[in-house]
């Protein structure tokens, strides 16, 4: 006989919670020898197999959905509804990266033949976690099932192990090799400076047993760092740089705050757009939060941080990582930026827009798209869809009243997301609006496919040590620098800098210097310009 505990009502359930112990308690032996059973109530701690049990049918949905092609990996872990994205991102990314080796274990071990109302997806994510992963964490049926043939499993695993010659797990591994994927790139931690400074973060590695091996002075001092060493970067001064090996995710600095884990590449766009403490300031596609939180920083939580993602989970988990992070200056908004009024007056101060949109993220290295949609990624059907959200978004940010800068950012090595928009919006926009020649010591520029091309910035794993990656600037053009002699040479077809622009670069400057394609504009659309700012103020 066994009692089961029921919450009372002065108790709550999180404290509460007893189940059924399946373990009866006997204690000593009766007249006759046997044992009595005592019926007792164990105050078992409460099992995580629930959620666990969770964790696996989300998982196999999301590996179901990938295979019929319904989306990305990210968007269809977000979309899942799971509690903890985290948890289920890394067990369906893990178990796409042993999918080939899963199918032939499941396969030689007759596992579905034997189980048949198990499912494929499901039994892949179960035996992943059995045989790679940190074993099962659920408890039922499941797991009865799997530790039932769990030395069929074990052997099919040694004999793969055999016939490919490996002795470790993750030989195993079988991965469409790419010049991105030969490079190891180094584990980008930024300090968070709301909440720390980069002296006080360098400390407290070295306390650790890291060493610290001072500021780097070009991109091979990054591919020469060791396991438990570390390197301060040669052009963000509060990024690190660390083995590419090192794990950071359960340090108490990355769960407290203190530090990011963002790719060098994904730094840029916030460090180059450097809005002035105070700013009101947009981050257009805001979600996950890196670059929110990174300009938040810049702005030192004063000023304005306006935020937008149309995906609710999305925005969700961002609120949570700014929380952590320490940023209070922001306002998140469940909207599609494209369709977001300039003219709203909560608008008016904005000076700054962040525009890092959707797109097919081909630069990102080890990209576990790769097992799924690599070829459909580049497709030119998706490409061309991509390229005319980002033009739209894009245009938008530039629309807004005020604004004087706009940073346009992918992770996309395709010059379909990347030049080619930055060559059509000059061309529509080019009457108001300037490209800014961003670190003319940065060793990638943008293709030459117009003039102004090299102007922007790329980014690759071999050139500079980061994911694929592509940044613009925009800045608005001053009205006052739009002289009659500019205009006159603008007709003529010549395009000329103004003469307060015309100052030489220096190859070691690291300031952004803008570079003129302003052309003709009319007195009308002035004079509408100055009536909406005397209505502005009047109001």
């Amino acid at each position: 006989m066994y009692l089961i505990a029921r919450n009372t009502p002065h108790q709550p359930p999180a404290v509460n919670r007893t189940r059924r112990c399946l373990r009866p308690c006997r204690k000593g032996a009766g007249e006759s020898g046997r044992r009595a059973v005592t019926s007792v109530l164990c105050p078992v701690t409460p099992s995580p197999g629930g959620v666990t049990m969770a964790l696996y049918v989300k998982a196999a949905a999301v590996l179901g959905q990938l295979e019929g092609k319904r989306g990305s990996v990210k968007t269809l872990v977000y979309n899942s509804g799971h509690k903890n994205i985290k948890q289920l991102f890394a067990l369906v990314c893990e178990t796409l990266k042993y999918t080939s080796v899963l199918n032939e274990i499941i396969t030689a071990s007759d596992l579905l033949k034997k189980e048949k109302k198990l499912q494929m997806n499901v039994a892949k994510v179960l035996v992943y976690d059995f045989l790679f992963g940190k074993g099962l964490k659920c408890g039922g049926t499941w797991k009865v099932l799997i530790m039932k043939h769990r030395s069929q499993l074990k052997s099919a695993l040694a004999r793969l192990k055999v016939k490919r010659k490996v002795s470790r797990n993750e030989d195993l591994i079988e991965t469409k090799v790419s010049s991105k994927e030969a490079y190891q790139l180094p584990r980008y931690v930024r300090v968070n400076l709301l909440k720390s400074n980069t002296e006080d973060v360098i400390d407290y590695f070295k306390r650790e047993g890291y060493t610290y091996l001072g500021q780097a002075t070009s991109i091979a001092d990054l591919r020469q760092i060791d396991r438990k060493q570390f390197i301060s970067d040669l052009h963000l001064s509060e990024l690190l740089a660390f083995h590419p090996k090192t794990d950071l995710h359960e340090h108490f600095l990355y769960t407290a705050g203190h530090i990011i884990l963002q790719d060098k590449a994904s730094c840029l766009p916030a460090y180059l757009l450097s809005p002035p403490a105070g700013s009101h300031v947009i981050d257009a596609c805001a979600a996950p939060g890196n670059k929110t939180s990174h300009l938040a920083a810049i702005l030192r939580n004063k000023g304005k941080l306006f935020a937008f993602d149309l995906d609710t989970k999305r925005l969700a988990t961002m609120g949570t990582l700014l929380l952590r992070a320490g940023v209070t200056c922001h306002e998140l908004a469940n909207q599609d930026f494209t369709l977001v009024d300039p003219s709203d007056p909560k608008y008016q101060d904005v000076n700054y827009v962040l525009v890092d949109p959707s797109c097919s993220g081909s630069g990102i290295v080890n990209r576990l798209n790769q097992f799924t949609d690599e070829e459909e990624s580049a497709s030119a059907q998706r490409l061309q869809a991509l390229a005319s959200f980002q033009y739209k978004a894009l245009s938008l940010a530039l629309s807004f009243p005020n604004v004087e800068r706009v940073i346009y950012s992918t992770c996309s090595i395709h010059c379909e997301e990347n030049e080619d928009v930055v060559k059509e919006i000059l061309k529509r926009h080019g009457n108001r609006i300037r490209l800014v020649n961003l670190m003319p010591s940065w060793p990638l520029r943008g293709l030459d496919t117009f003039p102004e091309g090299p102007y922007c910035i790329r980014a690759t794993p071999s050139d500079t040590l980061t994911n694929g990656f592509f940044v613009a600037m925009f800045e608005k053009q001053p009205g006052e620098k739009e002289t009659e002699q500019t205009r006159e040479s603008i007709a003529e077809g010549v395009i000329s800098l103004p003469a307060a622009d015309l100052t030489p670069l220096s190859i070691s400057e690291q300031k952004p210097v803008a570079s003129s394609l302003s052309a003709q504009s009319r007195k009308a659309k002035v004079k509408k310009v100055k009536k909406r700012k005397v209505k502005s103020l009047q109001i």
